[in-house]
């Protein structure tokens, strides 16, 4: 079971790496990002223990091909997928907020609804909502990050404005920004079969000062997918949905006395669990995509990722 836990690569003309929750980041002379999916799964804001073989290819190709289908929406940082695990693009000055948007009472929105809240980011939710009810219009509902990436919280848009963290105009193409990629995600998924629940876009600025889209888009680390064709029969009945997303991990987890808490400890994961996960993962590629999955060969992948990535930029 060989997975991508972590990279340590030094390119030419790289001035620095960081490690996110999921991704490694190197930034090559100020002008290129190179990012690169590795393995690691993370939920709760905490990375659990052992990596998911296949899902950082699972990720990183999702994406590129998101990336590339929504380019002519909104302007994003990408430029080339040279290996299954890594994206390369232009460099940008991200904003420190997630732009949330959910068009059904599901995950965290929900976990605060059932706690009797009716309040998320300063938006209200409607009473008489059951567990992945759909909202009459979808809703925006936005996280800023520590600089360490490593803890997510709610956050209003008057907050957010209000304390500078991005100013009222560029927020304001952030939503315009954030409604039209959901618009046309939820177009893709719905000729795939499947309901586009909620998913979460990231910004950031080129050297050009235009906002543009960054990171991931439409993967199942940053969204949530249902079957549309059991969705409705499902909740008339009030059984639950089956996700093609990382949400039944947190579920699992939630199960065995974890959610990220102080003090709680990350319940172990059985190969056979952790390839049940693999195996999720492939099924929404092949769902999303419409195509099947290729596995990459997994011997000496560092090897084959720095190769590929030092091929591209000779080629440039």
């Amino acid at each position: 079971m060989k997975t991508l836990n972590k990279t340590n690569f030094l390119f030419k003309n790289q001035i620095s790496k960081y490690y996110g929750k999921v991704r490694d980041v190197y930034n090559i002379d100020n002008k290129f990002l190179v990012m690169i999916a590795s393995d690691r799964l993370s939920a709760f804001d905490i990375v659990l223990p052992k990596g998911i073989p296949y899902k950082g290819q699972i990720l990183n190709q999702i994406a590129c091909h998101m990336l590339e289908k929504t380019s002519t929406i909104v302007p994003n940082w990408f430029i080339n997928c040279p290996d299954p695990n890594v994206t390369i693009g232009h460099f940008c000055s991200p904003f420190k907020v997630e732009m949330v948007i959910r068009g059904f009472l599901s995950g965290h929105a929900f976990r605060l609804y059932n706690s009797g809240k009716r309040e998320i980011c300063g938006v209200k939710m409607p009473e008489g909502m059951i567990e992945n009810d759909k909202f009459e219009k979808p809703i925006i509902t936005p996280t800023t990050k520590a600089s360490d990436g490593h803890h997510d919280q709610d956050i209003s848009k008057e907050d957010i404005i209000t304390n500078n963290i991005v100013s009222a105009s560029d927020y304001q193409t952030l939503e315009q920004y954030t409604y039209k990629l959901f618009e046309e995600g939820t177009r893709i998924a719905k000729n795939q079969g499947l309901l586009l629940v909620d998913t979460k876009y990231e910004f950031g600025k080129n050297q050009n000062g235009d906002i543009v889209l960054i990171d991931e888009i439409h993967t199942p680390d940053s969204s949530r997918y249902f079957y549309m064709d059991s969705y409705y029969k499902l909740q008339r009945t009030r059984q639950p949905q089956k996700q093609l997303s990382k949400e039944f991990v947190r579920k699992w987890l939630i199960s065995k006395g974890f959610q990220g808490k102080e003090n709680q400890v990350v319940p172990s994961m059985s190969n056979s669990y952790i390839n049940l996960v693999s195996n999720r993962y492939i099924e929404l590629y092949e769902k999303i995509l419409g195509s099947k999955f290729e596995k990459a060969n997994v011997e000496n992948m560092d090897e084959r990722i720095s190769q590929n990535i030092e091929s591209y930029f000779k080629q440039i």
